[in-house]
């Protein structure tokens, strides 16, 4: 029987990390095709001196998987797509993915965001996607060189809502092979859901205050605006019967005051950088386009979305 394909698109602190720990245990037990596809300094960097991974977890901190490709066009029969890719490259990605995945091909997103598998769907739609969301501290120290720091990385998933029966045991298996911190749930939609309520009304706020997670618990315009949006996504979780527990707002405040209170998002530092693209359409506008689509009002989400965007053009 052959190897199953496995391929990992996307180096970032995700696709670095998990990444990284699922080939270093196929260069032993060389169970598996292993492909890491990356763009630019990254592709050359992997290519030549193999992935880096700077981890309380690892000793031996390089790994080199079978194949390094840098353009998705050039994947073979893939078995296995963990996409793990920014959230604004997601269409384009799944574009590219259309001319290479077969009839089986499963694709497993690594990102946060309540419309990450309706956007693949929308565009793939007869494949097996795995609903997922990602808990992990890490992030590109250099091009090739992730680093990891605080407890093990952990993916959240369950089965694809539409095709319930498909066989995934194997992947299970990958994880657990592989090292890999994983809760496996029939309907992962509500730990879906209650990672986004918490990085939508944190990223926001702190992208439009250039503030941190700190100071949205302690400053009081700061957490009224976090918690009106937080009922806004309560409110469209609802209209999508989708469970939240009914105190998910005062879980979410008490989660986010355990972190350093000088912590950055990722939304906030993209803003306020110089870079191009940010994920600002994954919290504002996910909450806004799904209100608009069930019948619910936003005007929270909406005026600090709008507001980010004018600030951005400044």
């Amino acid at each position: 029987m052959s190897k199953k394909n496995i391929v990992v698109i996307g180096l970032g602190g995700v696709g670095g990390y998990f990444g990284f720990k699922m080939n270093q245990v196929n260069e032993t037990t060389e169970k598996y095709e292993i492909t890491f596809v990356a763009r630019g300094a990254t592709y050359d960097v992997v290519k030549e001196k193999g992935l880096t991974l700077l981890s309380p977890e690892h000793d031996n901190a390089v790994t080199r998987p079978n194949v390094v490709l840098e353009n998705i066009a050039d994947i073979k029969k893939p078995d296995l797509i963990f996409i793990c890719v920014k959230e604004y490259d997601l269409e384009n990605i799944c574009q590219q993915l259309i001319q290479v995945i077969t009839p089986d091909t499963i694709l497993f997103p690594m990102m946060n965001g309540a419309d990450i598998y309706d956007r693949i769907r929308k565009i793939i739609p007869d494949h097996v996607i795995l609903p997922s969301c990602v808990y992990v501290v890490s992030h590109i120290k250099e091009k090739g060189i992730v680093e990891h720091k605080g407890k093990s990385g952990t993916l959240i998933f369950g089965r694809d809502p539409q095709l319930i029966s498909a066989d995934i045991d194997w992947i299970i298996s990958l994880l657990e092979e592989s090292n890999i911190n994983y809760n496996f749930k029939d309907n992962p939609l509500t730990d879906i859901w209650e990672k986004f309520i918490f990085i939508a009304s944190f990223g926001l706020v702190t992208a439009l205050h250039n503030s941190s997670i700190g100071s949205v618990c302690t400053n009081k315009e700061q957490n009224e605006q976090a918690v009106e949006i937080m009922e806004e996504v309560k409110l469209i979780s609802k209209a999508k019967s989708i469970y939240l527990p009914e105190d998910i707002i005062a879980r979410t405040m008490e989660k986010a005051a355990g972190f350093p209170p000088e912590t950055p998002t990722s939304l906030q530092l993209d803003v306020h950088s110089d870079k191009g693209s940010n994920e600002l359409e994954l919290f504002g506008g996910a909450v806004i386009n799904y209100g608009k689509e069930l019948g619910v009002d936003t005007p929270v989400t909406l005026k600090i979305y709008k507001e980010i965007q004018a600030n951005m053009v400044k």
